[in-house]
């Protein structure tokens, strides 16, 4: 019976740590669940901040992808382009 027991609780340990090596695989492809290069800093075209890709707000004019800090300066962006 002890030995039933035994190889229950020692089951369940293996199952344990087999998951947490599994999590801790899948976290180093994505860490925190962010994307691979979110972290990248990329330089606002018009009022030329650094924002971090993953945050930045992107706007596809003419085939090609900008990045931009804010609304407002994608705004711009696209008035000083019209125009």
């Amino acid at each position: 019976m002890y030995r039933i027991i035994l190889i229950l609780g020692l089951l369940g340990a293996l199952y344990f740590l087999i998951r947490r090596a599994l999590r801790k695989l899948k976290g180093r492809e994505k860490p925190d669940g962010i994307l691979p290069g979110a972290n990248q800093m990329i330089q606002d075209p018009v009022c030329l901040v650094f924002v971090p890709k993953g945050a930045a707000i992107t706007e596809d004019i003419g085939g090609q992808t900008y990045y931009f800090c804010s609304k407002a300066c994608a705004h711009k962006f696209q008035q000083k382009l019209a125009g």
